[in-house]
Formats: C-alpha cells, structure tokens, sequence
C-alpha cells in the first residue's frame, strides 16, 4: 500500500478514533474496556482472514525499520510494552495491528488475582494511566501450557515477576518464585524481561537492591536458556541506584534494561488531574521525561554495551525517535495507543522514517545513541 494511501487511511481511523469511539470507551470503566478490547483481540487472532484485514486496516512496513538485535529479527522497532497482554492470549494479532514485537506478562510462579477492583484510571489531562493490577495473571503454568506449541508471528518477551501475595514475603520464596516462572518459560518465546520494578506489589520492589538483585541473579544465572535477558527497571531510581543495579548486571546474564517502569511520584510536576487515587503507578507522560533520562544517562555509561528498550510516553514519532536517539534500540507502548488509537502505531513508524531521513540516516541503527554520542565519556 502507498505511503499517501496510508496516510490518508490512518488519518480517517484517527478521527473516526478520538470523535467518536474514544468518546463512547471513556465514559466507561478502563478495565472493562480493557477486556472488551481483549475479547475482541483474540476472536480477530484466531483466524486467517480477520489478520489479514486488521494488517490492511493499520500495518504499515518498510525495510529501514528492520533491525537484528540479540539475534532476534524485528521488523519494525515499536513493541506492545508488558502489562497489556498480561496472560499471552493475544500474540496472534498483535503484529497485524502494526507492532514490531509484543512483551506478555507480567507472568508470576503462582496464579494472581490482582488487587481488589478498581484498579485502573485514566488521567484524562494528563494524559497517563494509574495502574494498580498487581500482577494479576493466570501464572506460569497455565500460561506456558496454552504457548508451548505456539508459533509466534513476530518476537514475543515473556516478563517474570514475582507473584504477588504473602507467600513471597522472605527473599528466598521470592527468588524461588521468580526462578519458577522462568525455568517454566524457558524455551517459549524469544526474550525475558525481569520485572524488579513493579509498584503495585504488597512486598514492594525488594529485588531493586543491589544485594538482593545479585542474588536473584545468581539463581537465575543456573536456568539454562538461549533467551536475552532484560531488566525492567522502575522510573523512580535515582543515578547511585542505577549504577549500583549496572555493577550487578555486569556481573551476570544481562543482556540490556528496560527503561522505564510506572512512576509512583505524586509530586510530578506533570500531573494536571484532581483527585487521583494515593496508590498505584502512573504511566504515559508522567514517565515520559524520566524514561528518556534514564535511556541516556545508562547509554552513556555503559557506552553503548547494553541493549537499551525505551518504555514510557510515547504517542508519537518524535517521541519515540528522542529515545531511540538517546540510546533504545526498541521502544515499546501502551498508553499511547489508548489517547490516540491503534492507528497511532503505523503513524510512530512511518514517522521513524521521515525523521531518519531528515537527519541523514540510512538505517535505524545509525540514530541510536546519536544526540549523545559527542557527550560519551571516552
């Protein structure tokens, strides 16, 4: 399809979007919207012909946005961040909506519910999510059972987390938790993120701790898999936590960071909306200036050794180019898509483009770490 084609096909969703559609979904509880769309993801997954129609209705493709990275091949650099498809029961459609790759989870050693309803808000000024799941998902048994046999359309990352209840309340039960969930997942899909970084948890985030994370580590470090490794790093470290968290990553199978996880600062300067719930994290902008931070101070640091996803308000070309300038080699979404529509994800990548070429880029890989590279410590 011709890229004016394209453009005119994406504009008219997006109208058809945010004045008619998005108007009906916000007047109705998040999470059941969430599942509605769900339902609606799996029945178009199940069959030939709904993916193909979802692919002409919002794919997009163009060889610039190829790239190898860990020996996985992705087609385009826009993943569907983890959290969305908590249980994995949309990686059939997912690539014909127009992402590059898809992160499932997070998936926990034991089944989750989740903490107790609501837990799901639009900041409608502020354009951001709280979010206060839990980890809800139907653990890694059921999940890994249902995907063993499955062949994915594009890359799938499985994100690990620990199951959230009081049977990981020592660190001990929590490593064995995780180590289940990731020996479990071993050989299904193509990459881990370990999630150290969830907020919403009742035992917090005990694995941020260099200590800890080293010994999480090691345990996991004894699981044999082929997979790249990540680590999903939360919004809210300071640069003394995050060296600290690289100087354990060097010492194991680390592979590269996500970054960033939700935000739980109520101070954020960004934040325009009364009355938000005192628990839970935020997503979209609020991240946005604290993820693009983070992306260039561990590129700068790390030189360029690690593999950097960068994670956290993106609703736009731009916004995904500024990370990718600034060191991710991917970048991945959520909230984005739901204030400007699927069609938003075909739009960032033929954004990418343009804004490739207007730099003098022949390939993605040349912008990567681009606005900082004169800043790297020699």
């Amino acid at each position: 399809m011709k890229n004016s084609l394209i453009a005119v096909r994406n504009g008219s969703i997006a109208a058809i979007y945010k004045n008619i559609l998005k108007r009906i979904y916000f007047r109705i509880d998040p999470e059941q919207v969430h599942d509605a769309m769900t339902h609606i993801g799996q029945r178009l997954g199940r069959y030939a012909l709904t993916r193909t129609l979802t692919r002409l209705t919002f794919g997009y493709t163009h060889p610039i946005l190829k790239q190898t990275i860990a020996g996985i091949e992705f087609t385009n650099p826009v993943g569907l961040a983890a959290g969305f498809d908590k249980d994995g029961v949309l990686t059939d459609i997912i690539g014909s909506v127009g992402f590059g790759f898809e992160e499932i989870g997070s998936i926990t050693g034991r089944a989750c519910k989740g903490n107790p309803k609501p837990r799901l808000w639009r900041m409608k000024k502020s354009k951001g999510l709280v979010v206060y799941y839990g980890l809800k998902n139907a653990g890694c048994d059921v999940i890994a059972k249902r995907l063993a046999l499955k062949k994915f359309f594009i890359p799938i990352g499985t994100s690990i987390a620990m199951t959230n209840d009081a049977s990981t309340a020592t660190q001990d039960a929590g490593i064995a938790d995780y180590a289940k969930a990731f020996e479990t997942f071993a050989t299904i899909g193509d990459y881990f993120t370990i999630n150290i970084s969830c907020p919403n948890t009742c035992m917090g985030e005990p694995f941020v701790e260099p200590t800890a994370l080293d010994a999480l580590l090691t345990r996991l470090d004894a699981i044999k898999t082929t997979k790249p490794v990540f680590l999903k790093l939360s919004a809210d470290l300071s640069n003394d936590h995050i060296n600290g968290i690289i100087e354990v990553a060097d010492r194991h199978r680390i592979n590269g960071f996500i970054c960033t996880n939700l935000t739980k600062d109520r101070g954020n300067e960004n934040i325009k909306d009364a009355n938000i719930p005192p628990y839970g994290g935020m997503s979209g902008k609020l991240v946005q200036d604290r993820s693009d931070a983070m992306i260039g101070y561990i590129y700068k640091r790390t030189r360029g050794r690690y593999i950097i996803v960068g994670c956290g308000g993106i609703f736009s070309a731009n916004d995904a180019y500024k990370k990718i300038c600034s060191g991710a080699s991917l970048v991945q979404m959520i909230t984005g898509m739901i204030f400007e529509g699927p069609q938003v994800i075909s739009e960032i990548n033929r954004g990418i483009i343009e804004l490739l070429k207007q730099d003098g880029f022949k390939t993605l890989s040349e912008a990567i770490g681009s606005k900082i590279e004169h800043h790297r410590e020699p």
